[in-house]
């Protein structure tokens, strides 16, 4: 635990920011940026759009080609209606366990990078070790575009990049990408017995959600049962409805959004061209019905898949690392689909378990710590050779 010490120092304090997507991140980037800078190390922030949110990147040791990022997500999913029998913002230790929001998703990745920074700056590495910290991950992959673009002209060309999403500390050599589409159909109130005279919006926006159903089933009745993702197939759901007034009212308004994770071997561009024909159609007549009604669709994100090379340099630097030889892939949409379309070799590799992310008590086993302290120990080795 002693050798522990100075990673959970640094968890506990970045527990302590409430980084929920909805809210800024920028009082954790600034208390990284002063960890870094205290021990020497420049960091670089690139900012959100609007300046609400920003990345940070920092070079430790030469800036040369063939370094190896580590990238983690700053931002963390909501507590809202999750009973915590602990406060999730303070982390809390029992038995063998660490709980708080992010202890697994993916704050533990982060602060063992950061307590290894100091063992980078001093083990004279050849190659570099590269920190690259994103926002806005869990609402769509909405940082990393600019990161990488800021990295890009910035960063030496690195030989891997390692996401340390919580995968067990094994590698995950793919995962599915994630589009994400919010539509909004507009109607005409009316009396709901006077259908004639108004246009319910959720009526109209039924056969669009029908749509997506009908994907969903058409895809998997073509998946490839071989496929490493469970489920195999491109999977699509409604996840959010909102909209009327009263049962008696025609509906004016009806908003629904719906996610599309395709694996690499798929094109989500076929299926979200078919629902936006569909919805193209659809404001058509809506509008010659009411001139007000009519579809708008949003596609909020659009993250790629993260394509499998067994022979990468990133999955030969991870499996050396980790003695892990598996062929793993998730059907969860993750960053390295982004970094990997850069031009970077890039694999999954963190501590923890997908399966205690998102959940009330969010927690990480403390020897997962350990097997991740061992791992950044090994790459600073074999960095410095």
């Amino acid at each position: 635990m002693t050798a522990l010490a100075p990673t959970l120092e640094i968890l506990e304090r970045l527990i302590a920011f409430d980084t929920t997507s909805r809210h800024s991140n920028l009082d954790l980037i600034a208390w990284t940026e002063a960890f870094l800078a205290a021990r020497g190390i420049a960091s670089v922030r690139a900012p959100s759009p609007d300046g609400g949110k920003a990345n940070l990147f920092a070079i430790i040791g030469p800036a040369v080609e063939g370094g190896v990022v580590l990238s983690g997500h700053t931002d963390v999913v909501p507590v809202d209606g999750q009973a915590w029998r602990s406060d999730p913002w303070r982390m809390t230790a029992r038995d063998d366990r660490l709980y708080g929001r992010g202890v697994a998703d993916m704050k533990g990745f982060l602060a063992l990078a950061l307590a290894h920074a100091e063992m980078a700056r001093d083990a004279g590495l050849n190659r570099p070790v590269i920190l690259a910290f994103s926002y806005d991950e869990e609402v769509g992959c909405l940082g990393a575009p600019h990161l990488i673009q800021a990295m890009a002209g910035a960063v030496p060309t690195p030989s891997a990049v390692i996401v340390g999403e919580p995968k067990s500390m094994r590698v995950l050599s793919g995962h599915k990408g994630i589009a994400t589409f919010t539509v909004t159909v507009e109607g005409r109130e009316a009396h709901s017995s006077q259908t004639q005279q108004g246009v319910s919006a959720i009526m109209e926006a039924l056969p669009l959600m029908q749509l997506v159903a009908e994907m969903a089933r058409d895809a998997e009745a073509r998946a490839d049962r071989a496929a490493p993702f469970t489920p195999p197939q491109t999977t699509m759901t409604v996840g959010l409805v909102e909209g009327g007034t009263a049962t008696n009212i025609l509906a004016r308004r009806c908003c629904f959004s719906w996610d599309l994770r395709c694996p690499p071997a798929e094109d989500p561009e076929v299926y979200a061209q078919r629902f936006l024909a569909e919805a193209s159609a659809l404001d058509a007549r809506l509008k010659a019905r009411a001139p007000e009604a009519g579809v708008t669709v949003v596609r909020r994100s659009s993250t790629p898949a993260l394509r499998i090379q067994r022979d990468s340099a990133a999955e030969q630097l991870a499996r050396a690392l980790t003695g892990d030889n598996g062929l793993e892939a998730a059907a969860f949409a993750a960053e390295g689909g982004l970094f990997q379309n850069a031009g970077w070799p890039t694999v999954v590799c963190g501590p923890g378990s997908i399966a205690q992310a998102h959940q009330p008590d969010e927690w990480i086993e403390i020897a997962q710590l350990e097997r991740g302290a061992a791992f950044m120990r090994g790459l600073i080795a074999k960095l410095a050779q």
